[in-house]
């Protein structure tokens, strides 16, 4: 059960990257604030279940419908689960972050629960991090809201490593001692 389904591979790089040139955004304070609409229907469906690992919080949360149109409020649900733990911060998610989290979800065949270790950081938790020599980047896209580390219910952290490689999309970082994947919106690269 813990094998990628195959049979989603055909829209998932392709769609996923086709949708990403797509996503549009206002900014305000260099954040994404709003995404424009219109290309999902190329993309599974824009379901998620999250759990804050740090809070316990879970959100189950439908964000975009079948027609491609975003739920503002649900976004905004996402960003709260999504916060800096350790200051209690909010701050826009990259929907493509979002997105991509979910299409790595889906290609690993299912609804499980995704935990978030880590989603948003506020610039002085991640400057702590990094003064602690923790394997923190001094300008981490956690910082952007572009970054998400992540643990899927019942499926080894190498196989969700495995699936976010062959889409090709962002980040991908392994960290088989803590037991999690960072993905994050930049671009293709691995570690």
């Amino acid at each position: 059960m813990n094998h990628i389904h195959e049979s989603e591979q055909g829209w998932t790089r392709r769609a996923f990257l086709r949708a990403s040139s797509l996503i549009g955004a206002a900014a305000l304070g260099g954040r994404l604030i709003c995404p424009s609409v219109g290309f999902a229907r190329d993309l599974p469906e824009g379901r998620l279940t999250l759990v804050n690992l740090w809070t316990d919080e879970r959100l189950n949360v439908t964000y975009r419908d079948e027609t491609g149109q975003y739920d503002l409020d649900a976004l905004d649900e996402m960003n709260h689960i999504l916060r800096c733990h350790h200051t209690g911060e909010v701050a826009a998610m990259d929907v493509r972050v979002i997105e991509y989290v979910n299409l790595v979800q889906k290609k690993l065949g299912g609804d499980r629960e995704v935990g978030v270790i880590s989603g948003f950081r506020s610039p002085e938790y991640n400057a702590s991090l990094v003064r602690s020599g923790r394997r923190a980047a001094k300008n981490s896209l956690h910082v952007q809201g572009q970054a998400i580390d992540v643990r899927i219910a019942g499926v080894h952290p190498k196989i969700i490593r495995q699936a976010a490689l062959e889409l090709g999309y962002g980040g991908v970082g392994y960290y088989p001692r803590a037991k999690f994947v960072h993905l994050d919106s930049g671009p293709f690269r691995h570690w």
